[in-house]
């Protein structure tokens, strides 16, 4: 039984590192079974096609933090503040091991049909809806558009920091890393929570100024 657990582990180890260096369309199964020194009937066996391992390699690390993200997000009561809502967001993505998920995602991401189909649709269309809900509680009257913007301009921050993870110390003259996850989250969440009120307080001043006039 641990046998066929570490083959399976293997299996889905190697096919992340190729799908993430490679991307998807140009690793072959034959890529996938040599890295990992196991026959094709081993990936046929646990996985059936190549289209149900991609889809195992995006499980094993989206679904853990999606279910982490509900709890933290259950655990924040119904009346959520702005911060909770992002800190429940954020802080489990930052709890993974950055170095071996990013290239696959910074891979999905850089395909938007392969995102929508393999990520969205199956792992994060509901996830985006609870917490736009949770959110719209958390700024009660905030247009619809200015939540979905500030969602839009938080996965895009969460994104950059996952791909750039290894390389901001370079980039940053050392000031910037990602040793301390908790003080990054906390930074990130200070400063999208600052966005997201003004892009609140920037549609209610807009409305009072359309009044005015």
């Amino acid at each position: 039984m641990i046998e066929i657990a570490d083959t399976k582990t293997r299996i889905l180890d190697t096919a992340e590192r190729l799908f993430g260096q490679k991307g998807f369309e140009a690793t072959s199964l034959r890529d996938i079974t040599a890295e990992a020194q196991v026959n094709l009937a081993a990936v046929n066996y646990h996985f059936q096609s190549k289209d149900s391992l991609m889809d195992a390699v995006i499980a094993r690390r989206v679904d853990p933090v999606n279910q982490k993200r509900l709890e933290m997000l259950d655990a924040a009561g119904p009346d959520p503040t702005v911060e909770q809502v992002l800190t429940a967001f954020l802080e489990p993505v930052f709890d993974i091991q950055l170095e071996c998920a990013a290239p696959l995602v910074g891979r999905i991401l850089s395909n938007p049909n392969l995102f929508l189909d393999r990520m969205y649709k199956r792992h994060f269309q509901i996830i985006s809806e609870r917490f736009r809900a949770a959110m719209i509680r958390a700024l009660p009257g905030a247009p619809v558009a200015d939540i979905l913007w500030g969602q839009m301009f938080t996965v895009g921050a969460m994104t950059q920091l996952m791909a750039l993870s290894q390389i901001l110390p370079a980039i940053t003259g050392g000031v910037c890393d990602m040793s301390d996850r908790p003080a990054v989250v906390a930074r990130a969440v200070r400063f999208l929570a600052a966005g997201f009120r003004a892009g609140a307080n920037g549609s209610e001043l807009n409305k009072e100024l359309r009044c005015a006039g």
